[in-house]
């Protein structure tokens, strides 16, 4: 079969022909239909840091898809040859602290599709059954790949209930595209979403945003003050992984606000914990995925019901063997979500 490949530990991949996966009893075999390209999947191109100190080339790489069971393993019982399918990427343990008491998606001993073992960049992968989700045959195969994104975004703007309240979406990326639009479906009174890129502020517009703020050009903790008569905004959603950005995050939030940090700076941030935090009364919430399987629901009943529309922010689409030009406007920021199609 046909698949990306991060072949050895430098910038890059390649198209290559590889085996198609074998299944065990208890796993699924998946035709993958369309897959999309994650800011994780970039990093693991890019070959940073963190890729260096987590990826072990060569393998298959790519976790955001949906696709069509073509085989299933001889104990599978609640997934059929023939269900429309994504997946769960977070291979949980079951025997954890965490798992056992209700906190899978913070699973001790988490293995990652496409990190830490084979992916969804190919025409074929093969999936535990447990971590399978069924999808309406009605949902195009495009909008079920980011599903599993849009989830990151749905577990982090609903971490504090944002109906009635004014919402700040930092870093308009495609999860912060997301968080807009599941923020303004949830009844946020108002919905303010900062980038530094015009393109992406404009998908933000498109998604619900209520106001939108060129961080280079105008200061956002005023422009936040100035919307909410100088209390400061109810709830923020930080998404861009900015030092700077963050320490101007904690300084918009209203006294006894909440902060949501899905974000994964790359290196450490200071903050002044006693004037923005401790004084403040805030709560600060760490998002790590997607509830399981809670968010899941949640997120196929925003999809279903048609209250977030995100044809928007899925902005191009190309074939697998034009990876390299979908990896590229991601690294530009020119673009909302990137679709493949093996």
């Amino acid at each position: 079969m046909k698949a990306i490949v991060k072949n050895r530990p430098e910038k890059g991949a390649e198209l290559q022909e590889v085996p198609i996966p074998e299944i065990g009893d208890r796993d699924v075999l998946i035709e993958v239909k369309a897959a999309s390209i994650c800011g994780t999947d970039v990093h693991i191109y890019e070959w940073d840091q963190w890729s260096a100190n987590r990826v072990k080339p060569p393998y298959v790489f790519g976790h955001e898809f949906a696709g069509v069971v073509v085989a299933k393993g001889r104990f599978v019982e609640r997934v059929e040859v023939g269900d429309h399918v994504s997946a769960e990427t977070h291979l949980v343990c079951g025997y954890c602290p965490q798992c056992l008491n209700g906190q899978a998606h913070i699973c001790a001993n988490t293995e990652i599709i496409g990190v830490d073992r084979d992916g969804s960049f190919a025409e074929y992968v093969a999936l535990r059954a447990d971590n399978v989700w069924k999808n309406d045959p009605a949902l195009p195969f495009s909008e079920a790949s980011i599903q599993e994104p849009f989830g990151n975004a749905v577990h982090t703007v609903l971490s504090k209930d944002v109906a009635g309240k004014s919402v700040a979406v930092i870093g308009c990326g495609p999860i912060g595209l997301m968080a807009v639009g599941i923020a303004k479906a949830s009844g946020a009174s108002q919905v303010l979403a900062f980038d530094v890129n015009e393109y992406r502020l404009d998908l933000a517009e498109q998604m619900g945003a209520t106001r939108t703020v060129d961080s280079l050009r105008e200061d956002p903790v005023q422009a936040a003050k100035a919307l909410t008569s100088g209390n400061g905004m109810n709830v923020v959603c930080e998404m861009s992984g900015s030092p700077q950005a963050i320490d101007q995050a904690f300084k918009m939030v209203t006294n006894g606000g909440h902060m949501a940090i899905l974000s994964l700076p790359v290196k450490p941030v200071t903050l002044d914990i006693t004037n923005d935090i401790v004084f403040k009364g805030i709560t600060v919430k760490g998002i790590s995925g997607r509830k399981m399987y809670e968010t899941w629901q949640q997120t196929a009943g925003l999809l279903q019901s048609g209250q977030v529309n995100v044809k928007p922010l899925i902005t191009h689409h190309f074939p697998l063997e034009d990876f390299h030009k979908g990896f590229e406007l991601m690294l530009e920021g020119n673009c909302g979500k990137v679709v493949l199609y093996p």
